[in-house]
């Protein structure tokens, strides 16, 4: 792991914004394509219109880019608790290019969440072209949040999902919420090229200490190739 220290929020979602760019243009310049899976939350409502607006618009080939989601709330997608919702809303609409093929929402409003879950499993291993049994596909970039209680994507202390090591997507109930998601399991995302965790406010502090001195949360079990944390001060509290 590695972790960056900003000032403050307004800082962590410029720098999110910037890598965003980055590794967009990295991927698309080396494999034609940029496979990426958004996070819910509070920070992307920051970040996604600084992917909006210039410079940053015009220099993404966006026609190149694949949207995933790393979880999703029960909900609708015009839900405003949806985080496919805000995606779209605050990104997706106002980008050019866009193919509809290449926006892959989690179904997380299905009444058979199970099946839904496997469904979407199926639907990213397809556009790996990759089959059942063969190993999780690497997505250029996992775009993860943390919450108070060290949780990510929507892999919640106590939850069934924590120890799952075959499915990469799976319904899961959170304990936390009492409510059901849809989540990326670590399978998937520790076979990511690189995992992002930007993280903001003083609420995260205490996990975020927690998880540097070797604490077993949900976030600490993310262990992609190249995982780096962007903080804020707040955040960082006691732990820098």
């Amino acid at each position: 792991m590695t972790f960056t220290v900003l000032p403050d929020a307004e800082a962590v979602s410029t720098a999110g914004a910037d890598i965003f760019v980055e590794r967009a243009r990295d991927a698309i310049t080396q494999r034609g394509i940029f496979r990426v899976a958004l996070s819910g939350g509070s920070t992307p409502k920051q970040i996604y219109p600084l992917l909006a607006s210039e410079p940053r618009i015009s220099d993404v080939d966006w026609s190149r880019v694949e949207f995933w989601w790393g979880d999703e709330r029960a909900v609708a997608p015009d839900h405003p608790d949806s985080n496919f919702g805000v995606a779209n809303d605050l990104l997706l609409r106002h980008l050019p290019k866009v193919d509809e093929d290449d926006v892959h929402r989690m179904p997380a409003d299905a009444e058979d969440l199970v099946a839904a879950a496997a469904e979407h499993e199926a639907d990213l291993r397809g556009a790996f072209d990759i089959g059942p049994d063969d190993p999780p596909p690497a997505l250029d970039l996992i775009w993860l949040g943390m919450g108070p209680d060290g949780h990510c994507a929507s892999l919640f202390p106590g939850s069934d999902a924590l120890a799952e090591r075959e499915r990469l997507v799976v319904a899961n109930w959170a304990p936390g919420p009492k409510a059901w998601r849809m989540t990326f399991t670590y399978p998937l995302i520790n076979a990511a090229r690189e995992v992002l965790f930007l993280v903001t406010g003083a609420d995260k502090a205490d996990a975020l200490a927690a998880i540097r001195r070797g604490a077993d949360l949900p976030a600490a079990q993310v262990k992609a190739p190249q995982t780096d944390w962007v903080i804020d001060s707040a955040a960082a509290g006691h732990a820098r």
